[in-house]
């Protein structure tokens, strides 16, 4: 392994280990458990900031891509089923790393990119969200998916003011899910969601 892989590493073993205090992980300890000079962290990364975003990023990357694996547990599930199993399973994410999803989202909002986490999670969504609403033209399917993504994102990075306003709890997963299923027929306009 190069050093900027075990720089990478390094920080991706901290932030998991540290969860929301990513603000205590320092470059001499990021340095101390990869084994390399301190130089060698803004050689390759510029600062630390950039390099947690990275990692964050790493990290969400493959969950995202889990996303589009989770064919086999879903069959037999029809199309609302499924979209209402992948929101939940992304809901469950967020909340489960929740300094690290909040990372990645904040990032995606402030410079969004073509191939970012919000748009990887908008492209699993899309095709789920068109065999939801066959009667929909193309345009109407992307805005509606783009909506939901909207929507799921603010659930997750205002879940306190939701408590507070609603009485609704986004980290109780029972909770969670029946406000996703929700939010999925307000959207979707479908009846019920199991």
């Amino acid at each position: 392994m190069d050093n900027k892989e075990a720089i990478v590493k390094a920080t991706i073993d901290l932030i998991q280990e540290r969860g929301e205090q990513l603000q205590e992980i320092t470059v001499r300890e990021i340095c101390k458990r990869a084994n390399v000079g301190l130089g060698l962290l803004n050689y390759h990364f510029e600062n630390k900031d950039k390099l947690i975003e990275l990692c964050v990023e790493r990290m969400v990357n493959g969950i995202v891509d889990h996303f589009h694996s989770i064919q086999e547990k879903t069959e037999g599930l029809d199309p609302m089923e499924k979209l209402s199993y992948l929101g939940n399973l992304t809901l469950t994410f967020l909340f489960e790393h929740y300094a690290v999803s909040r990372i990645s989202m904040l990032t995606d909002m402030q410079t969004p990119k073509e191939d970012d986490n919000t748009h990887k999670t908008y492209s699993a969504y899309l095709p789920l969200v068109a065999a939801c609403r066959p009667d929909w033209d193309r345009e109407t399917l992307e805005r509606k998916t783009f909506c939901l993504i909207a929507a799921m994102q603010q659930s997750f990075l205002r879940s306190k003011v939701i408590l507070q306003t609603q009485g609704i709890d986004l980290t109780n997963p029972k909770e969670r899910r029946a406000f996703h299923d929700k939010m999925l027929r307000d959207i979707l306009g479908e009846g019920d969601v199991r």
